[in-house]
């Protein structure tokens, strides 16, 4: 990370208008806007978000590790400089520094959702304008892709909490790749041997499909344990084992009706666990619970989220945002090696 950073230091250069430090010559992966005819460009969003990422994770590792403390001043001038995502005309989050997005552009790179996953720079509750901004880019790209792109959208439906969309980009990917005629067809799906069909094959397509379904069950980037975010109506009923979340957290649980019913969490590390559920969990008296709010902080530091700048709007539309209000959030302080379980069963 530290040579990363320290080539970035020589190559970012100083935007004309706004004075910001971006990535030039660069693109947006395979894209190319309507407004330019050409794919390079500058100070794109998705160089933007992973900047944000490599400068801030070596400021932590380098405090963490007590390391070149003198140069973690310059790293976070750089951090502070570098442009905030924006939100375009069409309330769609810009994938490129200008607002050239064009809704109906189809193509299947949405490499400007890097913020939205893999990363946890948008969130519907620190940045919920981002998070709309970041739905209506999945909306107006639509489903159609193949390969990764598919099983990547399957993970990004899943952050944007909708898992019968997510299932729904499932059911297409595990569509029979072969034609009748035996001839591979174009629109993807998955060949006789379960490999992805982005001809000839993408082994990131069925990596992509297992973590899309894992986020559709647990989820931990944006300051909690969250169970079943993305639970599709398919799934009323199910059970998983051995999910890692993040703190060392390893994760059994089972649902009924869309609700859970058996929870029993593994601590490696210890630390406080914080779960958000939709519905409340069986009573314990085993160990100690605490009811939390999002007003404060998970104090575990594995939960510490992404302090990203104000989004600039080039639209005065305002779309209706997710609450999660209504879910249940509570507080475990967790000793390692021990289990924590709740259970609707008498």
């Amino acid at each position: 990370m530290k040579a990363a950073v320290q080539f970035f230091e020589d190559f970012l250069i100083e935007s004309p208008d706004k004075q910001w430090l971006i990535v030039s010559p660069s693109m947006s992966p395979e894209n190319v806007p309507t407004a330019t005819g050409t794919k390079i460009a500058a100070g794109v969003t998705m160089d933007n978000q992973l900047l944000f990422d490599l400068f801030s994770n070596t400021i932590a590792a380098a405090t963490i590790l007590e390391e070149d403390k003198n140069q973690i001043p310059a790293w976070q001038n750089i951090l502070s400089r570098l442009p905030p995502m924006q939100i375009g005309k069409y309330h769609q989050l810009q994938e490129w520094l200008q607002d050239w997005d064009d809704p109906q552009d189809k193509h299947r790179h949405v490499s400007h959702l890097y913020g939205l996953y893999p990363s946890n720079q948008i969130s519907p509750l620190r940045s919920p304008e981002l998070f709309s901004a970041a739905k209506v880019t999945m909306e107006q790209r639509g489903d159609p892709s193949t390969g990764w792109s598919m099983n990547w959208k399957i993970n990004l439906w899943a952050r944007l909490l909708d898992g019968d969309r997510a299932f729904k980009l499932m059911r297409d990917q595990i569509k029979p790749a072969l034609n009748s005629d035996g001839k591979i067809s174009e629109s993807g799906g998955t060949y006789p041997n379960m490999f992805d069909a982005h001809p000839p094959f993408q082994i990131d397509g069925n990596f992509g499909f297992t973590s899309g379904m894992a986020e559709m069950l647990a989820q931990s980037h944006d300051g909690a344990v969250h169970l079943l975010p993305a639970l599709p109506q398919e799934w009323p009923n199910g059970a998983v084992t051995g999910l890692m979340m993040r703190g060392g957290f390893v994760l059994d649980m089972s649902w009924q009706n869309g609700q859970v019913c058996t929870l029993k969490i593994h601590s490696r590390l210890g630390g406080n666990l914080r779960l958000r559920s939709h519905s409340p969990l069986p009573k314990v008296t085993a160990f100690t619970v605490h009811k939390a709010t999002d007003n404060n902080e998970n104090p575990n530091p594995f939960y510490q989220q992404a302090q990203i700048k104000t989004p600039l709007k080039h639209t005065s539309k305002t779309l209706p945002q997710l609450s999660l209000a209504n879910s249940y959030l509570l507080d475990v302080p967790t000793v390692a090696g021990r289990d924590y379980q709740w259970s609707c069963k008498e």
